[in-house]
């Protein structure tokens, strides 16, 4: 099924309609994983075209420009390649692209994006073997370098941690703007000791063409997301159409507003 969405659904069928600024695909369904980022676009008013990850795309949804292609966990066997072309040309006449990181993101387990039309566009070098990395201990996301979409949230002084990511690397023309800092823990008596690991780009952003693209190496749903879900002091709440409702921390949802308005070149909403 796919389905776009408003302040309450509508068919993307109808040619009335103009198309959503937005194209989502991936994270499982509106009702599972993708309640998350779903809910959130859905309480800024943010309208969104919708595909399930075990959907293929249609040629009908990536015929009008949008202002902004989300793939999250959406296998690239879903985009046939003659799609991939029409969605990166959008990208270089100024549409923005945004890869999420998860097991059907990049290279895992299921996303083999490597070598694709998407691959070239996107600001990071996909790995050519299964790249997923499962943090089992502390997993700082750490600011690397000044970024608009970023800056106005706590990094330095309240730094969330993840539970997993994909390994890549930037491009040379590319800005990584958080990193991640993986840790040792061990316990010596009463104490522990923090020893700092390799540090791998978690958030890199780019362009391509007149377009703008950012690849998140981890994934903005459970169980992945780890702790940033509920980076910050408040709750905030909302529910995509037909799902159930989802509760995160504030700054969680500010940093994925920035992201996703940044990318897009979207005017965030009041």
């Amino acid at each position: 099924m796919i389905m776009s969405w408003s302040n309450s659904a509508r068919d993307q069928k109808v040619p009335s309609m103009s198309p959503a600024p937005i194209l989502y695909a991936g994270d499982t369904n509106l009702q599972n994983a993708a309640s998350y980022l779903g809910g959130l676009l859905t309480s800024w008013r943010l309208d969104f075209d919708y595909v399930p990850s075990d959907q293929p795309m249609s040629a009908e949804l990536l015929a009008p420009k949008r202002q902004l292609y989300i793939l999250s966990d959406y296998p690239a066997r879903q985009l046939a390649p003659e799609l991939q072309q029409r969605l990166v040309a959008h990208v270089r006449a100024g549409a923005g692209l945004l890869m999420v990181g998860g097991w059907e993101s990049f290279c895992g387990a299921g996303g083999h994006w490597q070598h694709t039309a998407v691959a070239e566009a996107l600001p990071v070098h996909i790995a050519d073997e299964d790249d997923r990395v499962n943090c089992d201990q502390p997993a700082m996301v750490m600011r690397a370098r000044s970024h608009p979409a970023i800056d106005t949230l706590d990094w330095d002084q309240r730094p969330p941690c993840i539970g997993g990511f994909n390994r890549m690397i930037a491009k040379s023309d590319a800005s990584v703007a958080l990193e991640l800092q993986r840790y040792a823990v061990a316990r010596h008596g009463s104490s522990l000791t923090f020893t700092p690991r390799e540090k791998h780009p978690l958030l890199v952003f780019g362009s391509h063409g007149n377009g703008r693209t950012a690849a998140l190496a981890t994934d903005v749903a459970p169980h992945w997301v780890g702790g940033l879900v509920d980076w910050g002091d408040r709750r905030v709440r909302a529910r995509a159409p037909g799902s159930h409702e989802i509760e995160v921390g504030d700054q969680y949802a500010a940093f994925l507003r920035e992201l996703v308005t940044w990318t897009g070149d979207i005017s965030p909403p009041s």
